[in-house]
């Protein structure tokens, strides 16, 4: 158990770098929505979800009504359910059902993409320890964010925000390469992402609706056309 939660804080200190980076901008937007330091820090710590907060501190920006919060959250976040659902095939059938639980609340994009890359079946340890060092990281940056306010230019903090994507795809080219059939998905993700963007009708949906309709699509062709087979160890 030591070295998996070992093994998961070393995973997860890039992915907390990362999200010091990204949640110090997005505090700079909670400062303008009124948000204090100690409660965008709870807040962050509780949520951890860029598209998420930033709708929600928009939203409270301009005084709106409880329901339109609720509502834009959990389009934002849908995906966190799809998420959750491909990392239950990685889970040992003896963890207890509150591992379970916990570990699909300690999900994220990058904590999800680490834990399904995990050998075999990833322990919840491994899970928590990846998800606990990034999650501070990531409350700390939104409190610090909001403490510097609209000190720092807005180009600098464009540019700290662009570090959170390429390190989300340096998660998911180590696969590609070894895997054919996971560097074809990858790319039709790419392709049919740009795609839905400039479609009639599918553009004028919100990313994260977009999001979900692809992931569904792109996992169930996947999973038709080139089922994977697993051990009885969990091991691909």
């Amino acid at each position: 158990m030591r070295s998996e939660v070992a093994k998961g804080l070393r995973d997860g200190i890039p992915i907390a770098m990362g999200y010091f980076a990204v949640a110090f901008s997005l505090g700079i937007i909670a400062k303008k929505a009124g948000i204090t330091a100690s409660l965008g820090f709870v807040s962050s710590f509780f949520t951890r979800a860029s598209a998420g907060e930033y709708g929600v501190y928009t939203l409270v920006a301009i005084n709106a009504a409880y329901i339109e919060v609720v509502g834009m959250s959990l389009v934002a976040n849908l995906r966190y359910m799809l998420m959750s659902a491909a990392l239950s095939q990685k889970i040992s059938p003896v963890t207890p059902w509150y591992h379970r639980v916990l570990m699909a609340c300690c999900i994220t994009d990058e904590v999800f993409g680490i834990s399904v890359s995990h050998p075999g079946y990833t322990p919840p340890s491994y899970t928590y320890s990846a998800a606990l060092i990034s999650t501070i990281f990531w409350a700390s940056g939104c409190a610090a964010g909001i403490i510097a306010g609209g000190m720092l230019p807005s180009a600098l903090m464009s540019a700290l925000s662009v570090a959170l994507y390429g390190m989300f795809i340096a998660i998911i080219m180590p696969p590609s390469r070894s895997d054919r059939n996971v560097l074809y998905a990858v790319m039709a993700s790419f392709v049919l992402s740009g795609l839905c963007a400039i479609a009639p009708v599918i553009s004028g949906w919100s990313a994260g609706a977009r999001t979900i309709l692809l992931t569904v699509l792109i996992s169930l062709a996947a999973a038709w056309l080139k089922p994977i087979k697993e051990t009885e160890d969990g091991d691909a």
